[in-house]
């Protein structure tokens, strides 16, 4: 327990300057994304989320984090997580259009981030030693809001990721005492719920959806050329009907 919080106290000390800069950035451009949702604004948090992973990843856990136990594979689990954002980029999976939908739960787990320094400070700790906004729970909250918030297709893969995350955080509040952690569980339960029963009535709709192959009427091409090819048909078969008295004549 003694070096997880020494190493959280070491990643504090050192990044919080740029720790609150990409606070700020996240809160302009999820404003951005309800105010002015452009395209550019879009793939900017695709790339600001890709690189929040990233960060996570090598500066929290291969730098700061290099002390603890299977600093390496956590790494990697955030690396991945990235990579998912650099896909989704590329392929335009998830458009980022405000879905509507739980905004009131979107907005809370938003909040989530700031509420955990408040919460390590409640509970009688100090700065260096507490948990901040960009730390894995904190970013893993913060994407559960984003895909509720503005993600019309569900990442499934994503969320699944995040709920193995939630499940790391529970065993932290027990191994490390971070009661802290309380919120990522608390948040990921309802929202993966959510997550799970739109993904299922997605599929259900495209399900029942007909193809457009199948419920089109015939094209007026199609319809001549069945006609065009009824019609050479019938007249090879008056054609073979004449020939045959012709040559019993002939016999």
């Amino acid at each position: 327990m003694e070096i997880f919080w020494n190493t959280i106290a070491s990643y504090n000390a050192a990044t919080w300057p740029v720790q609150i800069l990409l606070t700020l950035v996240a809160a302009t451009l999820t404003l951005l994304l309800y105010l002015r949702p452009t395209p550019g604004v879009r793939i900017a948090m695709k790339t600001f989320m890709a690189m929040l992973n990233f960060w996570i990843a090598g500066i929290y856990y291969l730098l700061y984090g290099e002390q603890r136990e299977h600093n390496d594979m956590l790494a990697l689990f955030w690396a991945i997580m990235g990579c998912i954002w650099v896909y989704d980029l590329v392929v335009k999976h998830a458009s980022l259009q405000r879905t509507h939908n739980h905004t009131g739960f979107a907005l809370l787990l938003f909040a989530m981030p700031l509420v955990y320094p408040l919460f390590s400070l409640a509970l009688g700790r100090t700065f260096p030693m507490v948990t901040t906004p960009v730390m894995p729970c904190s970013v893993a909250v913060f994407t559960i809001g984003l895909m509720l918030a503005f993600s019309e297709r569900i990442n499934i893969v994503l969320a699944m990721f995040l709920c193995h995350w939630a499940l790391i955080g529970l065993s932290k509040v027990y191994f490390f005492g971070i009661p802290e952690d309380y919120l990522l569980a608390c948040s990921i339960v309802p929202a993966l719920y959510i997550f799970f029963r739109e993904y299922i009535r997605s599929g259900e709709g495209r399900q029942k959806k007909p193809s457009p192959s199948s419920s089109a009427p015939p094209s007026p091409s199609r319809c001549c050329t069945s006609s065009t090819s009824l019609r050479m048909s019938d007249s090879r078969r008056k054609s073979a009907a004449r020939t045959v008295p012709t040559k019993l004549s002939k016999r």
